[in-house]
């Protein structure tokens, strides 16, 4: 196995952006990130910063009641009255109500922080998605896109609230800090200031380390991303046959191992020295403490403070050691969420096409379809798809596109739905430019069925009705479509009709055969009654030739009055479209009816001949 996948290296790229811009970058996007938690649940959001707030008064209030029992114990233990007994056991009650109500913030901030994160995960995918509904095809055909895709949906779901909770544990800490700090200036400046000082170096190391982390997550997407592909291909239905079949299982599982044997190598030489200057500079911290324990508690042997102060004071620099090393580490993991946020908001800032065309009428209604020298290539390709295509699909017409495999039948389709646009040249609907029509009234006029249609794990009248969305429900329309579509003898057989769960991924699911899909496909597109446009890429491929015959002399009857271009590549099929394309690299070579394009003896009736001879 090579030890690179996609072309990448065995590193990412160094970040070479100086070391104060990478500090100040924490910050970058945590006021999106905060407003995203905000506009999620406002209620939510504000006793998430209430009780942060309180939370982190309590550790120096507790530690300074702490100092007032040792003081009153040492005071009762000196004089035995009753009344100091008496103080003593009400700073203890006291300090046991404040730390109840800690535990209690504690509790509340854990509850709050669950709530949001089911609704934060859910807001943000569905943002995700509701972004990926307005991208164009091209884009989902990028390798690139995808990356960004997913690593967005990989990360960016926890990663806002992960923001806000580091975020939200910074400002509790730093509350804590500052109460801890004014008690300790009361001992020493000097305490303060090492207090700050030892907690520095590993915020730095781990500032480092976060962004070598995001780095490696970010370089190696397409591996992760083939990964889970062949995860899809072991364990999916619709791949299983084919595995087993041809002994594919060890092939692909070794694959698997060895993306993940290289990944984890990344991730163990990551982890070791991340957790190695973890330990190293973690010293430091021990070291300052229990420096500052001898010097506070050398004072307390010399009487210059108080036992009570003595405990206060360690329990403080202790307990401010440990919110000072977690400020650093929040914001370190600030600096990690804001980097995988970035993917986020990428992907959300992905220019999304303008759809200019407000029309719903053309100039010269009846005019049907015209292609007018048209010229595509695909994004990344050297060859055209489509070069100088030129016909005209009159109203009621039958036109069929015979051409070999990548001569750019499907792509004219792809091209009649907008799903790309033509890089010159125009293709007209009742005289007016695809570009100018408004973009639900172009496609009330299609009906399509794609060679690679969609076998939705819905029950078969859903599978029907979402050929036009705003009837789903429609159970009458179902039943038109289907007879149109020739799939209701073999639904009524079904033991629950349209309500028959297709499909095994769920329960009860029943599996189709490919030539009943492609008729529940064939139904879909009859199911747009204002379609006056039929397309049909391969429509019954997995059915037999005299299953075909009787399809289309069917499918003639019902769309009399309806253009129709059909793409197949058996000819007993084609011979009966009015009107017949050949295309040859993407360029139309010859074009006319079956008994024109016979009597030119050209490349149709070469390949009519060698196709008729293979019946006899």
């Amino acid at each position: 196995m090579s030890k690179t996948f996609h072309g990448h290296g065995t590193k990412p790229p160094p970040n070479k952006d100086p070391w104060w811009r990478r500090a100040f970058g924490v910050f970058r996007y945590s006021g999106r990130g905060i407003e995203l938690v905000w506009t999620t649940s406002k209620p939510l959001t504000i006793v998430l910063a209430t009780l942060t707030l309180l939370a982190g008064l309590m550790p120096a209030a507790i530690a300074y009641v702490g100092k007032l029992i040792v003081d009153a114990v040492v005071q009762a233990s000196a004089t035995g009255a009753e009344a100091d007994i008496q103080q003593a056991l009400v700073w203890v009650a006291l300090e046991g109500g404040l730390v109840a109500l800690r535990a209690g913030f504690q509790k509340g901030l854990g509850v709050c922080q669950s709530l949001l994160r089911a609704q934060l995960g859910h807001r943000v995918n569905t943002i995700v998605l509701e972004k990926a509904l307005t991208l164009d095809l091209s884009q989902f055909e990028d390798s690139e896109f995808y990356d960004k895709l997913t690593r967005a949906r990989r990360e960016a779901s926890r990663r806002p609230l992960s923001l806000v909770n580091r975020t939200f544990g910074f400002i509790q800490q730093a509350i804590s800090l500052i109460s801890y700090g004014g008690l300790l200036l009361q001992f020493s400046g000097w305490a303060v200031l090492i207090l700050v000082v030892a907690g520095l170096p590993a915020f730095f190391a781990e500032t480092k380390f976060s962004g070598e982390a995001f780095r490696l997550f970010t370089w190696r997407s397409p591996e992760t991303r083939q990964q889970n592909y062949l995860e899809v291909l072991m364990a999916r239905e619709d791949y299983v046959k084919e595995v087993k079949l041809y002994g594919l299982g060890d092939m692909l599982l070794g694959r698997y191992k060895a993306i993940f044997t290289k990944l984890y190598s990344e991730d163990r030489n990551l982890t070791l020295r991340r957790g190695g200057w973890g330990y190293v500079l973690g010293l430091l911290s021990t070291g300052a403490f229990y420096g500052a324990y001898a010097w506070i508690a050398i004072s307390a042997a010399k009487g210059q403070i108080s036992l009570g102060e003595m405990t206060m004071y360690l329990l403080v620099f202790k307990q401010g050691q440990a919110a000072f090393s977690a400020i650093l580490t929040s914001i370190g993991g600030m600096y990690e969420d804001n980097l995988y946020l970035s993917n986020l908001y990428e992907y959300l800032e992905q220019e999304t096409p303008i759809q200019s065309g407000d029309a719903t009428e053309g100039p010269k209604p009846g005019d049907g379809v015209r292609f007018e020298d048209v010229y595509f290539t695909y994004p990344g390709a050297k060859e055209p798809a489509i070069e100088g295509v030129t016909f005209h699909l009159k109203p009621g017409q039958k036109m069929a596109l015979v051409g070999e495999n990548g001569s750019g039948k499907t792509t004219l389709i792809k091209l009649l739905t907008r799903l790309y646009k033509p890089e010159k040249g125009r293709i007209l609907l009742d005289g007016l430019s695809l570009e100018e029509w408004d973009s639900a009234a172009l496609l009330e006029r299609l009906g399509v069925i794609f060679q690679d249609f969609v076998r939705y794990q819905f029950k078969v009248g859903e599978n029907i009705g979402v050929g036009d969305i705003e009837h789903m429900e429609d159970q009458e329309q179902w039943r038109q479509a289907a007879v149109k579509g020739m799939a209701d003898p073999f639904i009524d057989r079904m033991p629950d009709g349209y309500d028959t769960q297709l499909g095994r991924w769920f329960k009860n699911g029943r599996e189709l055969s490919g030539g009943q899909w492609q008729k529940v496909a064939l139904s879909r597109a009859f199911m747009r009654k204002r379609a006056d446009i039929l397309v049909l890429d391969e429509p019954t491929a997995a059915m037999d030739a005299e299953a075909e015959a009787q399809i289309f002399d069917h499918f003639r009857q019902v769309t009399a009055e309806q253009m129709t271009i059909l793409i197949s590549h058996r000819f007993s099929t084609v011979r009966m479209a009015d009107h017949i394309v050949v295309l040859d690299k993407g360029k139309v070579t010859e074009e006319g009816s079956h008994e024109d394009l016979m009597a030119l003896e050209g490349r149709y009736a070469r390949l009519f001949t060698l196709q008729a001879a293979g019946y006899q």
